[in-house]
């Protein structure tokens, strides 16, 4: 169930990327990591100096989940950069 409920948190990120209503979210976690990121984290995770913004979504990673233990799910996702480069989560 996890597994599933992290898919769906995923692909409601993609989805609302680099839209007005996600202007505050990933589009700007996504944003402010470019140009604060050295061009090698970049190679290193993505194959390429400057990705295209959209590409780093395909390399988030869960940080960490929670929810309301009497509603049966997680609700709360946070996701993050691989290795220790960002405190930041979407």
């Amino acid at each position: 169930e996890i597994a599933k409920r992290e898919k769906a948190a995923l692909a409601a990120i993609r989805s609302a990327f680099g839209t007005e209503e996600d202007e505050f979210g990933a589009t700007m976690f996504v944003s402010h990591h470019l140009e604060e990121i050295e061009a090698g984290y970049w190679q290193k995770h993505l194959g390429t100096d400057k990705p295209e913004p959209v590409r780093v979504l395909d390399i988030l990673s869960l940080r960490s989940h929670w929810g309301d233990d009497d509603d049966d799910g997680i609700d709360v996702f946070d996701f993050t950069l691989p290795g220790e480069v960002t405190d930041y989560v979407i």
